[in-house]
């Protein structure tokens, strides 16, 4: 079974305000900042001694472009990885150059994840990210020149205020990139984020389910006709550039979560790390693993959670593994192919009805 290293690098230079992630503004907290980050990384992956080399690592945030490429490249280096493993870096616009692109590439890195979220001044004004609407399409076009193997994009739609025509042009400065995979979200109201109180209060217009249901189909329209094939709910790749990373959580394959509030799962257990920056410093610094909690999945959890995750990407579940509701087959939500029970595009835009009448 493969082995997946993600590496949580918790820190943004500020929170979106549609953001629920375990981020921190540097000087803001007491205790910990960016500049220690790496070291302590390090320290901690030592504590893991993982046993087999590492066939993917993902670095992931927050903001890892935050910090230097050196540090990145010493967190990396202390992980042995197998032949071929995927390497990636999720990267916000404003936070990398040439040199900096130019710095992961030479380091080992082999994917790099643009926070894009929309080429939509407004739009990016009201999810409160810092990049300018171009930026995210040529900070591709630096990747592309730096060698890396994939060039990903990640997209936001449904954001308060958002029309049609911000949608569509964002799809089609994407496909400008020609990028080798994309990921595209629906925007979620998360409890306790700033959007959230400021759609409650009426400072931003409630969110549109027609208008996503119209979003999420141009976007897989766009996205097939450009070659990009849809392989999860919300990612779309070029044949051979699915993130192998991610395909290894929806597969439930074991991964070391390495960082602040970094979950890492092995043969059906889960464990997770404290949040807090400072607190999980001071326990690597103890030399003690620094997780926070853990929980193991009994006989029936691992079945459901298979389904649950299995029904997620375009291969699905062994149909016989399955009783479906006639309901399903009726509405068109679900078809078989071959030995695999799979989702319709109907069926992807109501995965979780799906999910629920299977289980």
């Amino acid at each position: 079974m493969a082995l997946g290293i993600y590496v949580h690098v918790p820190w943004c230079a500020s929170r979106c305000g549609y953001c629920d992630f375990n981020t921190y503004v540097p000087g803001r907290i007491r205790g910990a900042s960016p500049e220690g980050f790496a070291d302590t990384a390090v320290a901690e992956l030592v504590l893991h001694a993982p046993e087999r080399l590492a066939d993917t690592v993902f670095f992931g945030g927050g903001t890892p472009t935050l910090l230097p490429a050196g540090d990145l490249a010493r967190v990396l280096a202390a992980i042995e990885l197998a032949p071929g493993a995927e390497v990636t870096v999720e990267a916000n616009p404003e936070t990398v150059d040439p040199a900096y692109l130019e710095a992961l590439r030479a380091a080992g890195v082999t994917r790099v994840s643009i926070g894009m979220q929309s080429a939509s001044a407004s739009v990016l004004a009201t999810l409160e990210r810092a990049h300018t609407a171009g930026r995210a399409v040529e900070v591709a076009g630096w990747a592309r020149a730096a060698g890396f193997n994939g060039v990903s994009l990640d997209l936001i739609y449904g954001t308060p205020g958002e029309r049609d025509e911000d949608w569509e042009a964002t799809v089609a400065a994407v496909l400008s990139a020609k990028p080798d995979h994309v990921s595209a979200y629906g925007l979620l109201l998360e409890p306790g984020t700033r959007m959230t109180a400021h759609v409650r209060d009426g400072r931003l217009p409630q969110l549109d389910e027609e208008a996503m249901r119209r979003r999420f189909e141009h976007a897989d329209d766009a996205f097939a006709a450009a070659g990009l094939h849809w392989y999860e709910l919300c990612n779309w790749a070029r044949p051979g550039q699915a993130c192998r990373h991610n395909l290894g959580y929806w597969r439930s394959e074991d991964w070391i979560g390495v960082g602040p509030g970094a979950h890492s799962h092995r043969d059906g257990e889960r464990w997770w790390n404290v949040r807090h920056p400072a607190r999980w410093a001071e326990r690597v610094a103890a030399g003690i693993v620094p997780i926070a909690g853990r929980e193991a999945l009994d006989e029936a959890e691992r079945r459901t959670e298979k389904l649950m995750l299995g029904m997620r990407m375009a291969g699905g579940v062994r149909a016989d593994t399955v009783a479906v509701p006639d309901e399903l087959l009726e509405r068109g939500l679900v078809r078989t192919d071959g030995d695999r029970l799979v989702l319709t595009t109907e069926g992807r835009l109501l995965a979780d009805t799906v999910v629920t009448a299977l289980l």
